[in-house]
């Protein structure tokens, strides 16, 4: 890591997410008995978070069924064979019935609802797909999960960032207001006020987890700005920025991302972790400009200078966490 850059600060990432902080390897060494041979629905699993969640859950002893509506082979969660370590369910989270049956069938205790359309783009150029993924998909899992509150015991619902919206008083904190205007932000919003509303009226064991932008290997996202300047850079080229450069991010390590959504889901018995939201960053906010500017250092690849396009479109300028409640 650079001795004062920023990449020696996404380098603290690896220990400062979670209910308390840890290293990444007492992390992976604390298989907790809480998951042997607990069955466990994981929405998302071809994705990058839910890749890297299924292995950690493998390690710990999980019995996992995975809804999966498309396979990538390129995905880590395929690449690594984990796939074939797991039950597959093929369908979508638009169908209530696969996403009521494969909870049911499978005698489901935990979900980790990480399936989502994830790119901001992609929404502004089609927000109905997002919607009826983003919206629909979550209510699908818990009114499935209401029709099963005997099974399931733990619900752990991946939002995001984006659900608080644009604000002018940051790092956002939990009681920020979710405002989201555009699209995929909306998206985000209402899949997080559905998920509060089910716990506030039906009492479901939900526990929210809104995280920074994740970034780690297997990420086949190449619209999002850690994969796509590192490809770039191998390729010899000038990476792509669609922003001016000055928008404000807080990047969260892939691995620290899922550390924080298992310890959220072994503390959903709690009565002052559920129907709770928790941030998950890494409390170091940077311009997109300079993050590039770091890998561009340890890639040794000052020659190519980025491409600054001005063009994006519907989306926040400023954005990060504060994680004092997750530390708590």
């Amino acid at each position: 890591m650079a001795a004062n850059g920023y990449l020696e600060r996404f380098g603290n990432i690896e220990a400062t997410v979670g209910f308390a902080r840890c290293t990444l390897e007492s992390v992976e060494m604390t298989l907790s008995s809480y998951w042997s041979n607990t069955p466990v629905l994981v929405t998302g699993a071809t994705g990058i978070v839910g890749s890297w969640l299924c292995a950690d859950l493998l390690k710990r002893g999980a019995s996992i069924i995975a809804l999966i509506k498309d396979a990538d082979p390129q995905s880590e969660l395929i690449r690594t064979g984990n796939i074939n370590r797991l039950t597959v369910v093929n369908g979508n989270l638009e169908d209530f019935w696969t996403v009521e049956r494969a909870i049911n069938e499978h005698d489901i205790q935990v979900v980790f609802h990480l399936g989502a359309q994830a790119i901001v783009g992609s929404a502004f150029r089609s927000p109905l797909p997002t919607f009826e993924t983003n919206i629909r998909g979550t209510y699908n899992i818990l009114e499935a999960c209401r029709l099963h509150t005997k099974l399931v015991k733990s619900i752990v619902i991946a939002s995001s960032d984006k659900a608080y919206g644009a604000h002018d008083k940051l790092p956002y904190t939990e009681e920020a207001p979710l405002v989201g205007r555009h699209p995929y932000d909306v998206s985000k919003t209402c899949a997080d006020i559905i998920s509060q509303s089910y716990y506030e009226t039906y009492g479901l064991p939900i526990g929210i987890a809104r995280c920074g932008n994740i970034y780690g290997g297997g990420d086949l996202n190449w619209s999002r700005i850690v994969p796509a300047t590192i490809r770039s850079f191998i390729l010899e080229q000038s990476p792509v920025i669609r922003s001016d450069g000055t928008f404000v991010r807080d990047y969260l390590y892939v691995k620290d991302a899922v550390n924080g959504y298992i310890r959220l889901a072994e503390n959903l018995n709690k009565d002052a972790i559920k129907g709770q939201a928790f941030n998950f960053g890494n409390e170091s906010p940077v311009t997109v400009l300079e993050l590039v500017s770091e890998i561009q250092t340890l890639m040794t690849t000052q020659h190519l200078n980025p491409d600054v396009l001005g063009t994006a479109n519907a989306e926040i300028h400023s954005q990060y966490l504060s994680t004092a409640k997750a530390q708590e």
